[in-house]
């Protein structure tokens, strides 16, 4: 029996492990006391971890699909025979019309080393179009909201919360996910600490959440109008002179125009929230000594995403709490992806969706529009599919729809350790070692994180001599596609590609902390495997990093400012509708941890939630099988009567549905479930292409 460190990288809380080994397998999981960042907090998931190690129905070995629907099974092939069906696949897509390929990565791959090394540039080396990822499902305004005002997509201010005063919570809930586009773990600690030392937090949320539970100050908000508060927060900010903006800030004047007609009374018609509590809670966020505005699912997954992260960034700037201590400010990660050039900064609008005309951002066009773009004839439509660790099917809009329009498909590959909703339509599938078995280093999480701190974790477990990393994947159907096009890259791309391909991610890494002139080097992490403590959030960050080309910050981009007039043009909430609000629970990882029994025995968890009144008025009380229905499909589900639950509001959790066709996938059959997306609507987005899944219109019965 021995010790080791590990790391969770599950979630974005990227917590330090302490991991009991006894004969090859992990008996005991606690957090890690000793990581600088997460402080020895560990939620169920992982506690969980090895459970995906050991789960039976993990792949090990490539499988290729033979047959079809309820009939089809899947038999093991050697990873030559894979490699070559996939590059054969995939460049005969190519070869006819590059825009024929579409490519889908799905939100595991910011959590592996070997992904964000080697997958990016996999899948930055096919010149398709056609590129989409788990971004547009969830967090595009953020990175839109940053590119138009900071200069760079990635440039997300982060809150300050180990110091700030006056925590300002929109549509997150940071006690069941551990923070998002804010690495945040151990919240439950650091929310006790801002208590303790006099501080509040105020939460607007359609349902009393467990991060609401435990606020000072919990309001209902209407799902999907969070940006008339917000908008009504900045109009009683600059009514009231409550601003305090730094130089480099301009169009503050065309800023104080724009929001001039948004008034709280305003707001309170649209959200439900009084007048009175927004003028409240302005007056309190501007008058705190340190106070942090944050905003997540809720309010980037409407119609009005972007509207909404402007509005919470101006609210950040126009009281001085950008790049202040214990208000918002920016992460200093030992390898500085921004700074190295590493990730692009972003674009927008350089071309659009074939058939509906969705503009794309940073080089990926909408999820949302992959279903059509694979069903419309014409050049350019999607013939062959390549995902890496994605299950569209059950995580974005209108899933049943895409499910029918992939058993279209010439061809599809997936690279993926599991055979899920959407893999089960693959050709061939490609599965990578699991967390357990490779190097980790975050490239991404230290840049949202709330304190600076850098972790090097080697593998706990060596990998099965007939295993691939998932960098060696990469790296495999890269080369071998290339070789298989008929108009190749230039000989310089083509060797640029190999440079980048051939090295191991923790070469890469090595090199990066050195030339990055990093504060810890590779050799200071494998001395310290518990992380090196870089310190708190520095201030005084700004100007200095901006990115745009003027080193300023100009505050009314047109981009937003020109959305205003839909906002305007709302009507009214209907009287007795019903709006659908997703949720997740601390024990999952968005649709896939369904087959870890720790985390999923006990009471099921994936009934439709609803206000007594709304089932009462419906003839219905709870543990009744209602129907629920929107425009595009319709679910069965069990409904629980909670208080919870705002008036005029329902919620089903993301992430379940694994029973599809009949069949279940998976041995989970106590959380089978049904998905949300099944319910919602590709066809509503955000002017930055994101799905809108919030207050989504359904009827119940």
């Amino acid at each position: 029996m021995e010790k080791q460190l590990g790391v969770c990288n599950l979630c974005e809380a990227i917590c330090g492990l302490e991991l009991t080994i006894d004969e090859g397998r992990v008996t005991g999981v606690r957090g890690n006391p000793d990581d600088p960042l997460s402080r020895g907090h560990i939620c169920p998931k992982g506690v969980a971890i090895a459970d995906i190690y050991e789960d039976p129905d993990r792949l090990r070995h490539p499988v290729r699909r033979v047959g079809a629907g309820v009939d089809a099974r899947w038999e093991e092939i050697s990873w030559d025979e894979a490699f070559d069906l996939v590059a054969s696949g995939l460049s005969k897509a190519m070869n006819k019309d590059p825009d024929s390929l579409a490519i889908y990565l799905g939100n595991p791959n910011v959590h592996s080393l070997g992904a964000m090394t080697h997958g990016v540039t996999l899948a930055g080396s096919f010149r398709t179009k056609n590129k989409y990822s788990a971004t547009s499902v969830d967090q595009l305004p953020h990175q839109l909201m940053s590119y138009l005002l900071y200069g760079h997509q990635l440039l997300i201010p982060i809150p300050d919360i180990d110091r700030t005063d006056y925590f300002l919570v929109f549509g997150a809930n940071p006690m069941a996910s551990n923070g998002s586009l804010m690495t945040v773990p151990d919240f439950p600690g650091r929310r006790r600490e801002l208590r303790d030392r006099g501080g509040r937090m105020v939460v607007l949320d359609p349902r009393r959440t467990e991060t609401a539970k435990v606020a000072d100050e919990h309001v209902f908000v209407r799902p999907g109008t969070d940006a008339w508060v917000l908008l009504a927060l900045l109009h009683t900010l600059i009514d009231s002179g409550l601003t305090n903006p730094p130089e480099w800030v301009d169009g503050l004047d065309t800023v104080a125009e724009a929001v001039k007609e948004f008034t709280p009374e305003h707001a309170e018609a649209m959200s439900g929230v009084p007048a009175a509590t927004i003028r409240r809670i302005a007056t309190e966020f501007a008058t705190a000594p340190r106070a942090a505005a944050y905003g997540r699912m809720g309010v980037s997954v409407n119609e009005f995403g972007t509207v909404c992260q402007w509005a919470l960034q101006l609210i950040n700037l126009l009281t001085g709490n950008l790049d202040r201590e214990g208000g918002v400010m920016l992460p200093s990660p030992a390898i500085d992806v921004v700074k190295l050039g590493l990730l692009g900064r972003g674009h927008i609008a350089r071309y659009t969706s074939r058939v509906r005309g969705l503009a794309e951002f940073g080089g990926e066009l909408p999820v949302s529009v992959l279903r059509e773009e694979i069903e419309t004839p014409g050049m350019g439509q999607v013939r062959a599919l390549f995902t890496i660790a994605g299950n569209p099917v059950l995580s974005t809009p209108d899933g049943g729809a895409l499910e029918r329009a992939l058993t279209d498909l010439d061809f599809y590959a997936a690279v993926d350790i599991y055979v899920n909703e959407t893999t089960r339509h693959a050709d061939v599938i490609l599965p990578p070692t699991s967390a357990l078995e490779r190097d980790h280093y975050d490239l991404v999480f230290h840049h949202f994180a709330v304190r600076n701190t850098a972790r090097f974790t080697p593998a706990v477990f060596a990998k099965g001599r007939d295993q691939r990393h998932d960098w060696q994947i990469f790296k495999a159907i890269g080369l071998r596609t290339i070789r298989r096009l008929d108009h190749k890259p230039s000989l310089k791309r083509r060797i640029m590609l190999e440079a980048r391909l051939r090295p191991s991610p923790t070469f890469l890494i090595a090199n990066l902390l050195r030339f990055g002139r990093s504060r810890a080097l590779m050799s200071d992490l494998r001395k310290s495997p518990a992380g090196v403590d870089l310190g708190p959030l520095q201030s005084g960050q700004l100007p200095g990093r901006l990115l745009t080309r003027n080193k300023r910050v100009d505050a009314a981009p047109s981009f937003v400012l020109d959305d205003l007039a839909r906002l305007r043009d709302q009507p009214a909430p209907t009287e007795g509708e019903l709006l659908l609000i997703g949720r997740r629970h601390q024990k999952d990882c968005n649709s896939w941890m369904h087959n870890s029994e720790r985390l999923t025995k006990g009471r099921d968890r994936h009934q439709l939630l609803v206000n007594p009144a709304d089932l009462a008025a419906r003839g219905l009380v709870s543990g009744d099988t209602v129907t629920v229905t929107s425009r595009v499909g319709e679910v069965k589900v069990e409904a629980l009567a909670t208080d919870d639950m705002m008036p005029g509001v329902v919620s089903l959790p993301h992430g379940y549905g694994h029973q599809r066709d009949g069949v279940l996938l998976g041995r989970a059959t106590q959380v089978a479930g049904v998905s949300i997306n099944d319910l919602t609507d590709s066809v509503r987005v955000d002017i930055s292409g994101n799905a809108a899944f919030s207050g989504l219109p359904v009827t119940i019965a």
